[in-house]
């Protein structure tokens, strides 16, 4: 028997949180110093791990 879901949060909060982990990226890549570099590698990770959550939460 297959569920139906009534929205698409999961696949929004999979889009954003996905957006914030490409930034995060970008700032571990771009970043000026040792210390800015490991909050955006941080902030990846957490993004990345919220969006996998949210997604099989709501989808």
């Amino acid at each position: 028997m297959e569920a139906s879901v009534g929205s698409d949060k999961g696949i929004g909060f999979a889009v954003m949180l996905s957006l914030l982990t490409l930034v995060g990226g970008a700032v571990m890549l771009a970043g000026p110093g040792q210390l800015a570099k490991a909050w955006g590698f941080a902030l990846a990770m957490v993004a990345a791990m919220l969006a996998v959550v949210f997604t099989q939460l709501y989808w």
